[in-house]
């Protein structure tokens, strides 16, 4: 599968830095999920589970408390208030 660079960031520091095949989050419009590829975008996300597939195939859930999406080419950012990774 495609990969590409996921960065979580909060105010407290870096919580994901590396490759992921896929993040679904909950924008203000809805749920989404973002592909290697995907059109370039911004939008705010609203308190929701997060979940990351990293490049190994591993699934890891996280909550986040709001923030904002950002999708360019080859880069996703999201700038969470807060998050925490699930058990």
């Amino acid at each position: 599968m495609n990969t590409y660079h996921l960065l979580i960031s909060t105010p407290d520091g870096n919580v994901y830095d590396g490759e992921a095949v896929s993040l679904s989050v909950r924008g203000v419009e809805g749920d989404l999920a973002v592909l290697a590829g995907h059109i370039p975008f911004v939008t705010s996300i609203q308190p929701c589970i997060c979940r990351v597939v990293t490049a190994d195939g591993s699934e890891r859930l996280g909550r986040a408390e709001g923030g904002l999406l950002t999708v360019s080419a080859d880069r996703v950012t999201l700038l969470a208030s807060s998050f925490r990774w699930e058990s």
